[in-house]
C-alpha cells in the first residue's frame, strides 16, 4: 500500500516583538518673562523582564508593557547633571497624568474660568507662564491602564493593578529613563497628586532599596500616605476629626456659620476643639453625660453649618458624603469633595449621597479635549487607542500588603528620608480638598516619627482652593512660587 503522505507542519505564526513608539518635537514658550527653548519626547517605551532559559542557559528578556510618557527637556543645556528632572504622575488608582501636565507643571495649560469653573465649550490650550519647566525637566508617566499604557499581547494588566506592582512598574520605568537619558546624575524629583502621593512615597523606597536611586525631593499635591486618616468606619473615629476644619472651611466660605471672623481665626479654634473636646467625646462614646453630649452639638452645629438635629441623629459623626449633601439641601444644591467651593445640584434633594462630583464635572470635558487635540497636533504622537484619562479598568485594585490593615506608606518615606537625610518634602494642601483635607496631611506628618533633625525637611503650604488647587488662577500663581522655591532649596 502507498505510504500517506504526510502533511507539512503549520507554523505558528510569530507576533511581532513590540517596540518603542517615539517622536520628538521643538517647541517655545515664556515663562516668567523669559524665552525657553524645549523639546518634547512623547510615546511608548517597552518595558521587559529579566528571563533565562534554563536548558540553553542563556539570558534574555521578555517584554512585559509599554508605558507611555511624555518628557519636556529644556534645550541649550551642556550639564545635565545641574539640570534637575522631575518625574510626575497622577492618583485615582486609575488616573492618566493630565491633570498636573496640563493644569500646573508643562508648558501648556487648559484654560478654565479663574476660579476653577466649566468655561463653555469648545476648550482651548494656552501657553502656561506658570510652569516648571524654568526649575527642571519633567517627565509625566500614565501607570498601566492609564494613558495609553497598556501591557503587551499575552499579558493582563491586572497584574499592574494593585499597590505593589504599580510602585514597581513606575519606579522601573523612571530607572529605564534615567539610564538611557543619561539622567542618573541629575537632581531628581518626583511629583505625585492624591493616591500619586501614596505612590510616591512608596517610590522613595523602592527606588533607593532596589535601583540604589536617592532622590532630591518629593513635591505632594493634596496628599494622603496614612489611610487611617480618611477612611470612615464604624471602629475608626480618626477621619471625624480631621475632616472637622475643612467642613468649617467650606460652611464659611459658602456663608453658612453665623461666627464672623476670618478663615484662619476659625480654622485655629475648630483644629483645637477637634483635638481637645470633640476628640475627648468621641473616645467617651456613651459615657458622655447628656450635657455634654448638648454642648458638642452645638459646637459641631457652630463649625460646620448642620443643623443640631442632624448632628444628633450622626451620633455626633459626619460623614463625608453626608455632608456634600446636608449643608446645602436647603438650596438644593451640592458641595463638592474634591473642591467644596464648587456646586452641583442633584434630581432630586432627598438622596444620600451626590450624583456626581463637580470637580470632575469642571474639568474632564476641557482635559479630554485639550489632550486629544495637543497630542496629535502639536506633539505629532498618533494613536487610535482611547486616552484613558480617568478610568476605573483598573480596580479592584489590590492592597494585599495591607491585609486587615489600613494602608500606610507614612514608614516607608520615613524610612527613605533617614536612609538620605537630603530628601526633601513638600506639601501642597488646599483648604476645601474634602477628599484628602489638610488637617489629616498635618496630623499624618506630625507621627512620622521623623528625628528632630529631619523635620525642617518637610514644607507645607495652603491654598484657596481644593483637591487640584491650581484649577484657580490665584492658588497657580502661589504654587508656581512656592514650587520653584522648593526645588532650588532642595538642590542648593
Amino acid at each position: 500500500m502507498p505510504e500517506e503522505s504526510k502533511k507539512p507542519e503549520e507554523k505558528k505564526e510569530e507576533k511581532p516583538t513590540p517596540k518603542d513608539n517615539l517622536v520628538e518635537t521643538k517647541h517655545s514658550v515664556r515663562i516668567g518673562g523669559k524665552e525657553i527653548k524645549y523639546t518634547v519626547t512623547a510615546g511608548t517605551i517597552v518595558l521587559k523582564e529579566e528571563t533565562a532559559d534554563r536548558e540553553k542557559e542563556a539570558e534574555g528578556e521578555k517584554p512585559r508593557a509599554q508605558i507611555f510618557f511624555i518628557a519636556y527637556t529644556k534645550d541649550g543645556v551642556r550639564d545635565r547633571s545641574n539640570r534637575p528632572i522631575s518625574f510626575s504622575f497622577n492618583g485615582g488608582p486609575g488616573s492618566s497624568s493630565v491633570w498636573l501636565h496640563l493644569g500646573v507643571l508643562g508648558p501648556r495649560r487648559v484654560v478654565l474660568k479663574d476660579d476653577g469653573s466649566l468655561p463653555a465649550p469648545p476648550f482651548k490650550l494656552t501657553d502656561n507662564q506658570f510652569s516648571l519647566l524654568d526649575e527642571t525637566d519633567l517627565v509625566f508617566i500614565d501607570p498601566m491602564s492609564t494613558g495609553y499604557s497598556r501591557p503587551v499581547d499575552g499579558q493582563k494588566p491586572k497584574e499592574w493593578h494593585g499597590f505593589r506592582k504599580d510602585i514597581e512598574l513606575v519606579g522601573d520605568f523612571i530607572r529605564l529613563y534615567a539610564t538611557r537619558y543619561k539622567r542618573w546624575l541629575s537632581p531628581k524629583f518626583l511629583i505625585g497628586e492624591s493616591y500619586g502621593t501614596t505612590r510616591a512615597a512608596g517610590l522613595s523606597g523602592y527606588l533607593q532599596d532596589r535601583h540604589g536611586m536617592y532622590l532630591n525631593g518629593l513635591m505632594l499635591i493634596s496628599a494622603v500616605l496614612d489611610f487611617t486618616t480618611i477612611d470612615f468606619n464604624l471602629n475608626n473615629d480618626l477621619p471625624y476629626l480631621m475632616f472637622l476644619p475643612a467642613y468649617a472651611a467650606t460652611a464659611w466660605y459658602h456663608r453658612k456659620l453665623s461666627l464672623q471672623m476670618p478663615l484662619q481665626s476659625l480654622l485655629k479654634e475648630v483644629e483645637a476643639f477637634a483635638f481637645g473636646e470633640y476628640a475627648a467625646a468621641l473616645l467617651k462614646g456613651n459615657a458622655l453625660t447628656p450635657k455634654e453630649r448638648a454642648e458638642i452639638v452645638k459646637k459641631l452645629a457652630s463649625y460646620t453649618g448642620i443643623s443640631p438635629e442632624f448632628i444628633e441623629r450622626t451620633n455626633l459623626r459626619i460623614l463625608d458624603q453626608h455632608y456634600f449633601k446636608e449643608l446645602l439641601r436647603d438650596r438644593n444644591q451640592v458641595v463638592g469633595r474634591l473642591d467644596s467651593r464648587l456646586l452641583g445640584r442633584d434630581r432630586i434633594g432627598v438622596t444620600e449621597r451626590p450624583e456626581t462630583d463637580p470637580l470632575l464635572n469642571a474639568v474632564l470635558g476641557p482635559y479630554t479635549a485639550a489632550f486629544y487635540d495637543y497630542v496629535r497636533a502639536e506633539l505629532k504622537f498618533e494613536s487610535d487607542l482611547p486616552y484613558e484619562i480617568l478610568t476605573g479598568k483598573v480596580w479592584p485594585w489590590s492592597y494585599g500588603e495591607f491585609e486587615n490593615q489600613y494602608v500606610n506608606v507614612a514608614e516607608t518615606l520615613r524610612q527613605a528620608m533617614t536612609v538620605n537625610p537630603y530628601l526633601k518634602i513638600f506639601v501642597a494642601n488646599g483648604y476645601y480638598d474634602l477628599g484628602t483635607p489638610y488637617f489629616a496631611t498635618e496630623y499624618t506628618f506630625n507621627h512620622l516619627g521623623l528625628d528632630e533633625n529631619l523635620r525642617d525637611n518637610v514644607t507645607m503650604e495652603y491654598y484657596d482652593a481644593g483637591h487640584m488647587m491650581y484649577i484657580h488662577m490665584p492658588s497657580l500663581k502661589g504654587m508656581k512660587r512656592d514650587l520653584s522655591k522648593f526645588i532650588k532649596s532642595a538642590v542648593g
